[in-house]
């Protein structure tokens, strides 16, 4: 092994160990801790971090074996199993990760357009049922690799496991059906939920600047107003013979019963999670009697933040997925059209930086990149 070859194949097994590092950890800090409250994202990033492993243990780990031993010495077999799991982990990533976007796009405008309330996605059926859907396409176009392969001399006295299809027309029929449906397609789908998040971020910052520039004029107004009330009050009245137009309202009602305070279930701190029918609250009977409705249990919301902290990994991971998988795609047309060692070599690396990149993106996405055992 000269030394070219030998920085390959360390480069090669650095990017493993961190694959390994990163889908591991990903993994155990999205397991639930009970069953009974297992989330969405949880099962994305559980099904992701599966979908890496494969590719890392019986992919990686077995090319960079060869890498340092110089040829392909596990023999046929397992050059199909090979083959069949490189396409398969590939695929189901790819789907995951495009379920992924969809599903923070979703949580993010629930967040701010729709105040927190449960989306479509919040389903894990529903989740389960595109993850089946998903892992059933990788299947299928993984298969052949399985059948179709050789290991091929490349040089003197190397060896390497390669696909062979009998059939030059049914090869390049397969490379087109699997480059359009489990490549471009997702690919399509991850670009397009990604420019919807920045959008809906840009359209959210915008509309908290407008809200800051307006805040000093409408505090001026009130000013303004307050002075012409006190000015306007007869003589012998003031805050100490009763309650003013500033006077504070009664715990659990705002000054406006239209004003939303951002507190489920109540207008104060101190207002029982319940809720009430304004139109019966008539008269001076507010907070004296309990409303005759029934009571509501009310979940908390989820953070606003924490939704866009997420949605802007999700972009990270577009970006990352973008340059990865467009050079991977462009790499496996052009190996379509004129076969190249060098091609499916560099082909593979840039897969594998994909797998050992997004974990750690994640992670640090949603808040869990430390080494605290609190989720």
């Amino acid at each position: 092994m000269d030394a070219e070859e030998l920085i390959e194949s360390i480069i090669r097994g650095l990017m493993f160990l961190a694959g390994i590092l990163g889908n591991n950890w990903l993994a155990i800090r999205s397991l639930p801790r009970t069953i009974s409250v297992i989330r969405t994202s949880e099962v994305l990033f559980i099904n992701l971090a599966v979908s890496n492993l494969i590719t890392n243990f019986l992919v990686d780990l077995p090319d960079t074996m060869a890498d340092f031993a110089g040829r392909w010495f596990l023999g046929e077999t397992y050059c199909g199993v090979f083959r069949f799991c490189a396409d398969l982990s590939e695929t189901s990533s790819i789907f995951t990760t495009f379920f992924i976007s969809a599903f923070w796009h979703q949580k993010l405008v629930g967040s701010l357009k729709r105040g927190g309330a449960p989306v479509r996605m919040d389903s894990l059926r529903l989740v389960a049922c595109l993850l089946a859907a998903g892992w059933t396409v990788a299947v299928v176009f993984s298969i052949p690799h399985f059948f179709f392969v050789t290991v091929e001399a490349t040089n003197e006295s190397e060896e390497d496991c390669v696909d062979y299809f009998p059939d030059a027309a049914a090869g390049r029929t397969y490379e087109i059906l699997y480059l359009t449906l489990a490549n471009a397609l997702p690919l399509a789908g991850i670009v397009s939920v990604s420019v919807q998040i920045v959008i809906t971020l840009l359209k959210n910052q915008q509309r908290i600047r407008s809200h800051k520039s307006e805040a000093p004029r409408e505090a001026v107004k009130d000013k303004d107003s307050d002075a012409k009330t006190n000015d306007r009050r007869p003589a012998g009245t003031g805050p100490e013979a009763g309650p003013g137009p500033e006077a504070e309202p009664s715990p659990g009602h705002s000054k406006d019963p239209h004003i939303y305070t951002g507190v489920p279930g109540s207008s104060g701190p101190n207002t029982p999670c319940h809720t009430s029918n304004h139109s019966n609250n008539t008269g001076g009977n507010h907070g004296d009697q309990p409303s005759s409705s029934k009571p509501v249990q009310v979940s908390a919301k989820p953070n606003p933040s924490t939704q866009v902290r997420a949605a802007k990994s999700v972009v990270a991971v577009a970006s990352v997925f973008l340059v990865c998988w467009l050079t991977h795609l462009l790499l496996r047309i052009t190996n379509n059209i004129h076969t190249s060692s060098l091609v499916v070599e560099v082909a593979s690396y840039i897969a594998a930086s994909y797998t050992c990149i997004i974990p750690y993106i994640f992670l640090y996405g949603v808040k869990k990149l430390s080494c605290s055992c609190k989720r």
